[in-house]
């Protein structure tokens, strides 16, 4: 019983330094929801982003609204997602207020580029989805991509929790 209670308050003494620390500087972007600081892996926090290699579906031709058929056509919007985050940060500065870390030993953290928060501009510009298992901070900014039909919302796709099972 003492082993479990000391190993949980190391736990959480270890949580609570984390929350709130900062990293701070001009980041290398591996795609729509990873970043990398000074060798440092930051996972945008309550966001998901499609995959690198994942496929989603836009229109490109539609036929008259009488007939009301479109086309569809693959692109690779994981790879898209990374390039909207690499030309939003412009190789600038980026600051990471850091609120935990996952199982893989990323840091979890909102990340700013001067004061614009990227996780939220990753979903509501439709380069991301609300990741909702783990926060809602921006189920909202989901919602307006999707009635606005930006990014990934223009045409279909899978959500990439799931297309990360699937594949």
């Amino acid at each position: 019983m003492a082993k479990i209670s000391l190993t949980f308050i190391i736990i959480f003494l270890l949580m609570h330094k984390l929350n709130g620390a900062e990293i701070n500087g001009t980041p290398k972007i591996i795609d729509g929801d990873t970043i990398h600081i000074n060798n440092k892996k930051i996972r945008l926090e309550g966001i998901d982003a499609p995959e690198i290699k994942q496929q989603c579906k836009k229109p490109f031709l539609k036929i008259s609204a009488i007939i009301g058929y479109q086309f569809n056509k693959n692109y690779s919007c994981g790879i898209m997602a990374r390039i909207k985050l690499v030309e939003k940060i412009n190789n600038s500065k980026v600051k990471c207020i850091v609120t935990s870390k996952d199982r893989y030993k990323r840091f979890i953290a909102t990340c700013y580029k001067d004061n614009i928060n990227l996780n939220k501009w990753m979903v509501r510009n439709g380069y991301a989805v609300a990741y909702k298992r783990y926060s809602k901070d921006y189920v909202r900014d989901e919602e307006y991509a999707k009635e606005n039909k930006l990014g990934v919302w223009e045409g279909s796709f899978t959500m990439p929790e799931k297309w990360r099972k699937l594949n």
